[in-house]
C-alpha cells in the first residue's frame, strides 16, 4: 500500500472525526435541557477546537520551531530552518485557550452549584418555569 495514500487517509479521516466531534458537541450544547450535560459538551466542543487549531496549523516532516546553534548559523541554514519549522503561534493560542477554557469551566460548574443551590434542579426546563 502506498505510504502516501495511507498519510492523506489517515488526515482526511481525524479531520472528519473532529468535524463530527464537534458536531456532536454543538448538539450536547443547543439540545440537552440538563446544565451538567450542557457544560460537559461545552468543554468538548472547547477541547475540539483546540485539536482543530493545531491540525490546521501542522505540517508534515517539519522540525520544532527551536534552533540549537546559534553560534554558526549561515543564511542557507535560517532559510531552511524557517521553511521547515512548524508555526508556534497556533501552539500559543492553544495554551493560552486551555487556560481560558479552565477559567470558563470552573466559572460555570460555580454557577451551576448555585443554581442548584436556589432551584433545587439543574434542568433548565424547570429552572424556566419556576423563574417566572
Amino acid at each position: 500500500m502506498d505510504t502516501n495514500f495511507l498519510e492523506r487517509f489517515l488526515v482526511i479521516f481525524a479531520l472528519y472525526n473532529l468535524l463530527a466531534t464537534i458536531g456532536v458537541s454543538i448538539y450536547g450544547i443547543v439540545a440537552r435541557p440538563h446544565i451538567t450535560k450542557k457544560i460537559i459538551a461545552l468543554t468538548i466542543l472547547g477541547d475540539a477546537l483546540n485539536v482543530l487549531a493545531i491540525f490546521l496549523g501542522f505540517k508534515p516532516s517539519s522540525i520544532p520551531p527551536v534552533l540549537l546553534k546559534t553560534d554558526t548559523i549561515s543564511e542557507g541554514d535560517i532559510i531552511k530552518f524557517a521553511t521547515s519549522a512548524v508555526d508556534p503561534l497556533p501552539q500559543a493560542l492553544v495554551l493560552t485557550a486551555i487556560v481560558i477554557g479552565l477559567a470558563v469551566n470552573l466559572f460555570l460548574i460555580f454557577l451551576a452549584l448555585q443554581i442548584f443551590r436556589l432551584y433545587g434542579t439543574l434542568d433548565s426546563r424547570k429552572i424556566r418555569e419556576l423563574r417566572g
